[in-house]
């Protein structure tokens, strides 16, 4: 029989925060018959939003095929619906239940190129795409491509999305991290940037990539075009690969500040040397579709004969699952205005899209009125990176730790936080340790996601919980 010790170390090196000790002690409290909020994970609808009516009823076409020529069908489904579905079924007569191309299907591929070329402005190769089963499989796969030894590392934003670190963990690689600029934003900063290179490479790291998450997980963060030029100028100064995290691109919620994609400032500063990686996934924007798997990744300023490596590595898996392709293509190619389907589609997107920038407003406002917390109203994506303070029990001295030691120390004491969190209120969020942070801080990371009564309550438990926690530790 196994035992731990027969277990692959870097294995057990790799922790993933968002699906940890806390989140099990909130199943269990659940099943017990607490009423649990969960806040720890980008999981829509898992968090009671509903799915997309025209994604919905064109997956159940193509799942039962024989429903499109049933006369009922005409009166359950919208005429566009049933043609989009015999497009796909035209385009994919194998269906649902057979391999595809490696690199998925070749009509999807084309429609995410054309995504692209409209959104940007910018001229795309549909063979330079790839489809995967969600982002994570996408920059999993870039990661194995780039990492050719123990010594090679990949500078990742801290606080992070623990994809990045469990996965460099699990590889055997060097994690590099650089920390975002909070008092900017959470912006990247060039300085900070040159001085954890410059770090890495005294302790014989050898930096291959960087990777950018925009807008931000945990932090919400859009960054601004500057900051991205910025960080393209750094990536061709270094030789690095560039992965661009772009799943939340739907998710921007601040008046005045839009999401622009690395591909599309590349393109405008005519960088033609830095390989681009980037990712994009149904499982966020105003989809929620994570049980589906579906996204892609598109790759720029890479030779063809290591592009034929990266095809080698995804026919390993054969195929990303043909759902998942299916729904990335209704996501790149909506019902168009005039279609049956347009109105209703449109309604769906527009009212999640508000409920989450009022939802957005609501947390980062409430939390920032209590004493001791402070937080930015999140510009993107569906999180809040709430900063909050303790104070110290009667004889510690922070003063005389070490910068690791200072780690250690807010680490236990955020876990306990929220630990202590989800016990009395039944609000689940994750440690702001399990992200990464500066020593001498502690956060929390908060999903926008839970209904918006929901969010109202957990401001205001939150606020109680705060009082009544920092109230005892004085006492103690």
């Amino acid at each position: 029989m196994m035992t731990i010790k027969d277990v692959n170390p870097n294995l057990i090196q790799a922790q993933y925060a968002v699906r940890g000790k806390i989140t099990n002690r909130a199943q269990e409290l659940e099943d017990k018959g607490r009423k649990i909020i969960y806040c720890n994970i980008g999981n829509p609808q898992a968090l009671k939003q509903k799915p997309v009516t025209f994604i919905r009823q064109v997956l159940s076409l193509l799942e039962y095929p024989e429903l499109m020529d049933m006369p009922e069908a005409k009166k359950i489904y919208p005429a566009d619906v049933i043609s989009r579905a015999k497009l796909i079924m035209q385009k994919n007569p194998n269906g649902t239940g057979a391999y595809t191309m490696s690199s998925g299907i070749a009509f999807i591929r084309e429609a995410i190129a054309e995504f692209i070329k409209n959104r940007d402005g910018i001229p795309t190769d549909k063979n330079k795409i790839i489809l995967t089963d969600g982002a994570s499989k996408g920059v999993q796969a870039a990661l194995t491509l780039i990492l050719k030894g123990g010594n090679d590392g990949v500078m990742i934003p801290i606080p992070q999305y623990p994809l990045y670190s469990a996965t460099l963990a699990l590889y055997g690689a060097k994690q590099i991290g650089y920390f975002l600029d909070e008092s900017n934003s959470w912006q990247l900063n060039e300085k900070i940037l040159n001085d954890s290179i410059e770090d890495s490479k005294k302790k014989g790291i050898n930096p291959v990539a960087i990777a950018v998450i925009n807008p931000g997980n945990p932090t919400g963060a859009v960054l601004s075009k500057d900051n991205m030029e910025m960080i393209i100028r750094f990536a061709k100064k270094n030789n690095l690969s560039l992965l661009a995290d772009e799943v939340y691109q739907e998710n921007v919620y601040l008046d005045g500040i839009k999401f622009i994609s690395f591909a599309k400032v590349m393109h405008d500063m005519n960088e033609k040397e830095v390989t681009l990686f980037s990712f994009h996934s149904v499982s966020k924007g105003f989809l929620g579709e994570c049980g589906h798997r579906g996204g892609y990744f598109e790759i720029r300023n890479m030779a063809e004969e290591v592009f034929e490596q990266l095809i080698k590595l995804q026919s390993l898996g054969l195929c990303s699952n043909v759902d998942g392709q299916i729904v990335t293509y209704l996501m790149v190619a909506p019902p168009k205005p005039g279609e049956e389907s347009y109105e209703l589609y449109k309604k769906e997107r527009d009212g999640i899209m508000n409920e989450l920038k009022a939802k957005s407003r609501i947390l980062g406002e409430g939390l920032n009125e209590i004493n001791g917390m402070e937080c930015e109203v999140p510009h993107g994506a569906m999180y809040a990176f709430v900063k909050f303070e303790l104070p110290h029990k009667h004889g510690v001295d922070v003063s005389k730790m070490s910068v690791d030691e200072r780690y250690a120390y807010d680490s236990k004491r955020d876990f306990e936080y929220c630990l202590a969190l989800l016990e009395e209120t039944g609000i689940c969020v994750v440690p702001g340790s399990g992200f990464g942070q500066l020593p001498g801080t502690m956060h929390f990371r908060t999903t926008i996601l839970p209904p918006r009564a929901d969010i109202s309550s957990l401001v205001e438990q939150m606020k109680k919980f705060h009082t009544n926690y920092v109230k005892n530790m004085l006492v103690e």
